[in-house]
């Protein structure tokens, strides 16, 4: 142990001045452990022990002169002081190799905690790769022979209800071979039981992937709102030539060749899987038929019908040969209508007794009309189905309605529309098709489109200068103000700004678009044209409208160029935002304005037979009812005195319009939960 001593105690005075009458005894100064030896940053050689051992005798037993006894032990604590310094040196630098270790510990210690924390944060979309991961294994497992369907059936019902602790147990997936998998499955399968629903979307189109209209986003969208509420949704697609890969994680190709018949002989199909958003995708490509999806567009050929019944009867075969057993097949448009007569006529007895179909409709414009022998390509009967109740088209009998057909054979049929309604929907703008949904009315839904909130909500938006909510409305006015920056207008917080976010111009009135924007540019309104889509149609036409419309440059801008970040912030910024119709499931005008505090407006010509379907019909959507009670009869002219007269009710109006929830994962969400669960049960 180290004994520091006071210095005033130990440093004598001066050798030359000797204190009178005082007798000095010297020891030698040691900092010895319990073995007698020297702390370990310091060890005295044996020579230093017997010289200060003899020095000390001798002091004691001679009669020296006291000035050298004086410079004996001066000299003797000189030693001893160079010792306390050298070993108070070490320690100072252990203490300082101490503290820097401690601090290298910490630094690994708060990375450590920073990459649990990232862990935690994607831990959900890891699991669900996984959980997918180990789904597309099975199929394989299947596809090779090594399970039979029923086996795997059982394993697709343990991934998907113990998804959360499987992930965990089967780790490093990848790494492992399919026999080692099945080992594990195995092992967990006792006691596992089944829940939640089941889907498998049978489509053309999904975003990100491949896009061309509203279905897109649908299938996308509500599949996400299904699989948050602990559903199973799985998206079969046809592998095109411009399929945006990149956005597929993980894809790879089942080492097993399906096969599928079509005119007359069995052909191959290469079949991948990988995972888009957390949701299951599997894809289809032709072997022998290798151009049927090698094409610059989606839609438009002469050859459509077979290419799209060949897809429907592949994906059937697929769904067959791997074992699934969904409860719904979901299918969209004339596009996959074929899977309907597919699925009773051919399918139904092939381990598939106990799925059901639901068919989507998104728009009655397209409904494939075509010669009845072409069924017999994939494998219907067309003798069997061309009839009045079946498939024969309604006003054109010698050829049949592939579309009609999804609506027969479909055990329910939902009309994407976010303001038609069922009556309205029978009553027109079916082209041909009113015998066949009067007779099966029992079947249909109205179902509105949805938005996705991940990406269109203004209290988390990263496109805006300031984020606001119903509870923070304050900073929807610097989102006003950074607008009006922007685009170089009168940078007034009371000025009333008009969005226009048009992606064609073929719609509107424009002959009371344009009248509507002289009669109220005189109030100083600023408004803000640009449009959706880069095409040059709509550029043309922002051109002409800005000719034809004479109001002064600076209240009037417009923007040619599609941008992304500034139409969050058109959005943000505006008091008003017209659009083309409240009926929008592609860009979805209404929907975004409402959640960004906006008001939307109408500018088309089929506002009365709307509002008189508003009026006397009851079975319509709730955001058909929200639309009808608030913007429906509201001209342009009409809000802008309410904003002037009413800025208090307009105000709290324009928060109850931002706390209504129309997102995927509200109506749209519960419509066909509902109809899922319906079908299940017949």
């Amino acid at each position: 142990m180290l004994l520091e001593t006071p210095m005033s105690a130990v440093i004598p005075s001066h050798p030359s001045v000797p204190r009178p009458n005082a007798t000095i005894r010297a020891r030698a100064v040691r900092c010895l452990r319990k073995n007698e030896d020297v702390n370990s940053l310091f060890k005295a050689s044996p020579e230093m022990k017997l010289e200060a051992h003899e020095d000390s005798e001798s002091l004691q037993s001679s009669s020296v002169d006291p000035e050298v006894k004086h410079s004996d032990i001066w000299r003797f604590f000189r030693e001893a002081q160079q010792n306390i310094f050298f070993i108070n040196k070490q320690r100072l630098l252990a203490m300082e190799e101490l503290d820097k270790i401690k601090k290298e510990n910490q630094l690994l210690l708060d990375r450590v905690e920073q990459l649990e924390m990232q862990k935690q944060a994607g831990v959900g979309k890891d699991k669900q790769s996984m959980c997918w991961e180990l789904l597309h294994r099975i199929d394989s497992m299947v596809l090779t022979g090594m399970i039979n369907k029923e086996e795997a059936h059982d394993f697709r019902g343990l991934v998907v209800n113990n998804k959360f602790s499987l992930s965990d147990v089967f780790s490093d997936i990848q790494q492992k071979k399919d026999s080692e998998l099945l080992s594990e499955f195995r092992q967990f399968l006792n006691g596992s039981k089944r829940s939640g629903l089941q889907i498998v979307h049978i489509c053309t189109e999904m975003e990100p992937l491949v896009s061309s209209g509203s279905l897109a986003p649908y299938v996308t969208g509500l599949s996400l709102a299904l699989q948050k509420k602990g559903h199973l949704v799985e998206v079969i697609l046809p592998k095109y030539a411009s399929l945006i890969l990149d956005e597929v994680q993980g894809l790879r190709e089942i080492e097993a060749e399906s096969f599928s018949y079509f005119n007359g002989q069995l052909h191959g199909n290469r079949i991948w899987t990988g995972i888009v958003y957390g949701i299951g995708v599997t894809f289809i490509e032709p072997s022998y038929y290798s151009s049927f999806f090698n094409r610059e567009r989606l839609y438009g050929y002469s050859d459509d019908f077979e290419r799209f019944s060949y897809f429907s009867r592949a994906s059937l075969d697929y769904i067959v040969k791997s074992g699934k057993q969904p409860d719904t097949l979901h299918i969209h448009n004339w596009e996959t209508a074929i899977v309907g007569p597919l699925f009773w006529e051919i399918f139904v007895k092939q381990g598939l007794a106990d799925t059901r179909i639901l068919l989507t409709c998104h728009s009655f414009d397209s409904q494939c009309l075509e010669q009845p022998g072409k069924l017999a390509l994939c494998g219907l009967d067309p003798a069997r189905l061309h009839r009045s109740d079946r498939l024969q088209d309604n006003a054109k009998t010698h050829l049949v309605n592939i579309l009609k057909g999804g609506f027969v054979y479909s055990n329910k049929v939902v009309i994407v529309s976010s303001i038609g309604s069922k009556g309205r929907i029978i009553q027109g703008f079916n082209h041909g098709l009113e015998p066949t949904l009067a007779t099966n009315k029992d079947k249909l839904l109205v179902c509105p489109s949805g938005v996705d909130t991940s990406i269109w909500d203004p209290s988390k938006d990263k496109l805006l200068p300031s984020n606001y909510s119903t509870k923070d409305m304050e900073s929807k006015a610097v989102c006003k103000l950074a607008l009006q920056q922007r685009l170089g207008l009168s940078a007034h917080a009371s000025a009333i700004i008009v969005g226009c976010v048009f992606s064609d111009f073929s719609d509107i009135n424009m002959v009371d678009l344009k009248e509507a924007v002289r009669h109220v540019s005189r109030k100083g309104i600023q408004f803000i044209f640009m449009g959706i889509c880069e095409m040059a149609n709509v550029s043309k036409a922002l051109d002409s409208f800005r000719e034809e419309v004479k109001v002064q440059d600076e209240n009037l801008r417009f923007i040619n160029k599609y941008d992304e970040a500034l139409s969050h912030l058109i959005f943000a910024g505006s008091d008003i935002m017209l659009c083309q119709s409240f009926h929008d499931p592609v860009f979805q005008v209404p929907l975004k304005a409402l959640k960004y505090g906006a008001a939307p407006i109408a500018i088309t010509s089929d506002n009365n037979r709307l509002r008189y379907f508003a009026d006397h019909d009851s079975e319509t959507t709730k955001f058909a009812r929200f639309i009808s009670s608030t913007f429906l009869y509201m001209s342009l002219s009409q809000a802008l005195d309410e904003i002037e007269h009413n800025p208090l009710k307009w105000k709290q109006m324009m928060m109850d319009c931002m706390a209504e929830d129309f997102s995927w994962d509200a109506e749209c969400y519960d419509i066909h939960v509902s109809a899922y669960t319906a079908i299940k049960n017949l």
